[in-house]
């Protein structure tokens, strides 16, 4: 069988909507395993890639979370505020960049040496965005602000600083419930990193 690339022809893309982020509607035909082309209808949300990172401490066995409102999980049934990394859009910055700078911005907790560990499509069936994974180290000389992210961006974080071990308990309650912050504490944990 040819590579993917020749076996999807775009047909039509269409604008949906164009005001938070980017919504297409694209139709296209699709190479099927048998050979068999097939008609499929889609919509494709872009809002750009993404960075996460995980901060901890080894010493203390502490983690660097925040808290902050979600609309999209409140109108899905969740009170609507969710214990989340620090993570932010590249917006066109370096990976790397970026992510010391939401690292800042909403923990308050400069770091310099960030150790990428893998990438991930979040939700491939409907979203563009790939996230970069990241871990940091923080100590007590890290921190250079109250952090809460951006009045401009509209952001009000709450900046919370939990022993691992209680950070894992609250995602196995259910009180941790965001993919990226379950992804970089299992990942954690994995890898032993306060062992």
């Amino acid at each position: 069988m040819s590579n993917t690339a020749e076996r999807v022809n775009i047909l039509e893309s269409q604008v949906l909507s164009h005001d938070w982020y980017l919504l297409k509607k694209i139709t296209f035909d699709y190479q099927r395993n048998n050979g068999e082309w097939q008609r499929q209808t889609r919509e494709v949300y872009d809002r750009g890639n993404g960075a996460a990172i995980l901060l901890f401490n080894r010493e203390k066995k502490t983690v660097v979370l925040t808290r902050q409102f979600r609309l999209p999980v409140f109108v899905n049934g969740h009170d609507g505020l969710l214990i989340e990394v620090a993570a932010g859009l590249l917006e066109g910055a370096a990976p790397e960049e970026r992510i010391r700078a939401e690292a800042e911005e909403e923990t308050g907790y400069r770091v310099h040496h960030v150790q990428k560990v893998f990438e991930a499509y979040m939700s491939p069936g409907s979203v563009t965005e790939k996230l970069h994974f990241f871990i940091a180290e923080y100590d007590a000389t890290s921190k250079v602000s109250d952090g809460g992210g951006l009045e401009e961006e509209t952001e009000e974080l709450d900046v919370l600083e939990w022993a691992f071990d209680e950070a894992l308990d609250a995602f196995y309650r259910g009180e941790i419930c965001d993919a990226k912050t379950i992804m970089l504490l299992q990942f954690a944990a994995m890898k032993n990193l306060f062992n």
